[in-house]
């Protein structure tokens, strides 16, 4: 896969989002280091000690499975995974937290961020950029509503275009696997 294709295909679409994004105020922006980064899953990583995850974004999730087009079954977390990783390579963005989330007690405290990058003077919502590509879905709530609905609608818009993920009929959609409390083989 070449990932710097990807971007384009997604600037019409990822700027209208980076403008309607929800203005919260949880802290300072930051940018995402180019090292010292480990990608946790397609919506998610580690900087430092931080954990963060892209606000309004699911990914994957990992040991669910797809068949590819040359009949090999992929983890779909794995290539989510990688998709996020390519692109904070590639977009460089800048990210602004907008809420905590407490796992548990013996669970780090989570960051919901937003991030936008720069290519070529436009500037992208990186959560849209995945989403939009087919590599991440809308997040969802415990009843089941998009957590923020221009990303739903950006997911119907790749899913009937047949981006990315979405090219293959077994994709596991990880909100079905989330809400019926299993993962799907």
């Amino acid at each position: 896969m070449q990932h710097s294709r990807l971007i384009p295909a997604a600037v019409a679409a990822s700027l209208i989002i980076a403008s309607s994004l929800p203005a919260r105020s949880a802290g300072a922006s930051f940018e995402v280091p180019q090292s010292g980064v480990t990608f946790l899953t397609g919506d998610s990583w580690q900087q430092g000690s931080q954990h963060l995850r892209v606000y309004g974004v699911q990914s994957c999730l990992r040991d669910t499975f797809y068949t590819d087009g040359s009949g090999q079954r992929q983890d779909c977390g794995t290539v989510s995974t990688a998709l996020l990783a390519a692109l904070v390579r590639d977009l460089k963005p800048t990210c602004k937290p907008v809420a905590q989330v407490a796992a548990g007690p013996s669970q780090p405290t989570t960051s919901l961020v937003i991030c936008t990058g720069k290519i070529g003077g436009s500037k992208l919502d990186l959560g849209a950029t995945l989403i939009t590509q087919g590599f991440a879905f809308a997040a969802v709530d415990n009843n089941g509503h998009p957590v923020y609905l221009p990303y739903l609608i950006e997911e119907g818009i790749a899913q009937q275009a047949h981006k990315g993920l979405w090219a293959f009929h077994d994709l596991p959609h990880p909100s079905q696997s989330l809400q019926s409390g299993r993962r799907m083989p």
